[in-house]
């Protein structure tokens, strides 16, 4: 069969069948996401193999089969991820304790979600990783005056956040960007 042979095949095959695996995807996954994946997957080994798919009712079932098999090593996958991202939240609690206290009520969280995603790296490699403005600009490739005035920016608007959460921090945050100031 010629390549436009199988890709008319494969179209006609993919429109009859499509709702159906992905039903069967959906109801064994646990959000839609992943199934839209492993559907995705069911149908890539099914256009790679095109010479195995059976023609008629049997492609259907031959999908079904292929989707248990995709759907077993998701399974697998997913348990695999699991265990280990239990293993790293372990290791790192171990390694790197929090260095802040618990107790009181968190103004940073809600603070720092109310930035970009350039300013809590920003913050992230300043603070947490202990970086200075020229090791900032090399992770970022930029060069290190571009590095301090970014993070300047971010510390800024950082403490802007934390005023809106909490207005008794003002005098706080403002001490810390002075400090902070190019």
């Amino acid at each position: 069969m010629d390549e436009t042979d199988n890709r008319a095949r494969f179209e006609a095959v993919y429109r009859r069948t499509y709702e159906q695996i992905l039903g069967y995807a959906t109801r064994r996954c646990s959000c839609a996401e992943d199934a839209a994946d492993v559907v995705a997957e069911i149908y890539v080994i099914a256009w790679r193999r095109m010479d195995e798919l059976p023609h008629g009712e049997a492609d259907r079932l031959w999908l079904y089969g292929v989707a248990r098999r995709v759907l077993a090593n998701h399974r697998r996958g997913e348990r695999r991820r699991a265990t280990r991202h239990a293993e790293l939240t372990a290791e790192a609690e171990l390694f790197y304790p929090p260095t802040f206290s618990q107790n009181g009520p968190d103004e940073v969280g809600p603070a720092l979600d109310m930035l970009s995603d350039n300013d809590r790296e920003l913050l992230a490699l300043a603070v947490w990783e202990e970086l200075d403005p020229g090791q900032i600009a090399e992770v970022l490739d930029c060069s290190r005056n571009a590095a301090r005035i970014r993070l300047h920016r971010a510390r800024k608007r950082f403490a802007k956040a934390l005023e809106k959460i909490h207005p008794s921090v003002r005098l706080e945050a403002r001490t810390l960007i002075e400090k902070e100031a190019p």
